[in-house]
């Protein structure tokens, strides 16, 4: 029973542990165009912000959250098995434990990928969104508009060698 008790008392610890959170903001910076009234960049920017919510939607972090229950119910549930089939009713509850602990390990690996994941994919659309409206990407090469180089002279090849005599 005292295992019972620890395996009780670690369950808040795991699921906290294991909770994956939603993007809250962009994780890159961007800045304004040369020119752009602030003002102008922060409307392009909450635009964006909802556009980027909107192209990741709710099902990654709906995914995450299943990912950690269901994972420590299996953990759980297996655990239990093998330790009913290994050492009967105190077995159990130690496999019940441990199964619970193995399981919300695996549900936490699984949401903070999906966490990860949903961050990866806000933070492109948000970077997509802010450089079609003009924006600038700091420290990439796509970042910066730069105007088109001037038509210069065209290369002249130098003439060929005099024949040989």
């Amino acid at each position: 029973m005292k295992i019972a008790r620890k395996a009780h008392a670690l369950l808040p610890i795991a699921l906290l542990a294991g909770c994956a959170s939603l993007p809250t903001g962009p994780r890159v910076a961007v800045m304004p165009a040369p020119g752009k009234p602030f003002e102008v960049f922060v409307q392009e920017d909450r635009q964006c912000r909802s556009f980027a919510e909107q192209s990741i939607g709710m099902s990654t972090t709906d995914r995450a959250s299943e990912n950690l229950v269901g994972s420590a119910a299996v953990g759980t549930a297996i655990g239990a098995a093998a330790g009913a089939l290994a050492g009967g009713n105190r077995g159990a509850a130690t496999g019940a434990a441990v199964g619970m602990v193995a399981g919300t390990a695996t549900g936490t690996s699984n949401a903070a990928y999906a966490g990860a994941e949903a961050q990866r994919r806000y933070d492109i659309a948000y970077q997509q969104c802010m450089y079609a409206k003009g924006n600038q990407l700091p420290g990439s090469a796509y970042g910066y508009r730069q105007p088109a180089p001037a038509a210069g002279t065209p290369y002249h090849y130098p003439p060929p060698p005099p024949p040989r005599r």
